[in-house]
């Protein structure tokens, strides 16, 4: 195994018996909302602090984006790290939570680690070996168009400027299809892509911590991730669309007339 992606394993996991130790005692968490409908608990911290000492104690160069904390500079070696995504859930007790930890090097993502705590689902990816769940090789699903495909989303909860939009885009991706779960984890939603459990997967307004890792296991399950233009740039847009190649263009496709002239999609 890649050390480097040991490390975010062993990382995913520090926080992760920070994350379960609490999940049973919730209502004495200290919680503060960051924005509308966004918050972070001292669960949040705990669990980052944990991932980047693990990191820091083996690559203290490397850079670090964090969701909590923000930027750490260091060299060309990014960590890009979500320790809790699905804060609401987790404060809710709904159990659709997980640890997400990626690693960039020049603006390619070359390690990637997706844990769910709760089952023990441990998603990981390295740049040209494939992505695996636990020791199983992950592939997307085979289905052929939207015909029958299930697809993930995210609702816009934080800027509702883009609900109307959003509203579109459910309406045009429905038909024919299996239907549209929206769980309120991306990291998770880009992991069952990955392991063909969602045929595709669209949201609006991502942070790159929400999709970093993620990402990379969808590409090396032999999938794709684009903007919505079907361009690489959802890094800076945090607009994106996942899934098998045909069911991708077929989503595309259905996206087109609606985002036609509107800039940074």
């Amino acid at each position: 195994m890649d050390p480097m992606l040991n490390i975010a394993i062993r990382a995913a996991r520090s926080a992760a018996r920070i994350i379960m130790r609490s999940f049973y005692r919730r209502d004495e968490l200290t919680v503060t909302a960051k924005d509308r409908n966004d918050f972070v608990s001292e669960v949040d911290r705990a669990a980052e602090a944990a991932i980047i000492q693990e990191i820091r104690g083996k690559f203290p160069h490397h850079a670090i984006l964090a969701e909590e904390s923000g930027q750490h500079a260091g060299n060309e070696f990014e960590w890009i790290i979500d320790p809790l995504d699905g804060t609401t859930n987790y404060l809710h007790g709904f159990p659709q939570f997980a640890i997400s930890i990626g690693l960039r090097q020049r603006g390619l993502m070359q390690q990637a680690v997706v844990y769910d705590p709760l089952r023990e689902e441990l998603f990981t990816a390295s740049r040209g070996g494939g992505a695996l769940l636990n020791d199983q090789r992950l592939r997307v699903s085979s289905r052929r168009d939207l015909r029958g495909a299930l697809l993930g989303t995210g609702i816009p909860f934080r800027d509702y400027s883009q609900m109307d939009l959003f509203l579109e885009t459910l309406r045009v991706l429905v038909p024919d299809t299996a239907g549209v779960r929206r769980p309120g984890s991306a990291a998770l939603d880009f992991a069952y892509v990955a392991a063909g459990r969602l045929d595709g997967f669209w949201e609006f307004g991502l942070s790159p911590w929400d999709f970093a890792a993620g990402a990379l296991l969808v590409l090396e399950a032999g999938g794709t991730v684009t903007d919505m233009d079907g361009g690489d740039g959802f890094f800076d847009t945090g607009n994106v669309v996942a899934g098998n190649l045909r069911v991708h263009q077929g989503m595309l496709e259905r996206l087109k007339p609606l985002l036609a002239g509107r800039r940074g999609a």
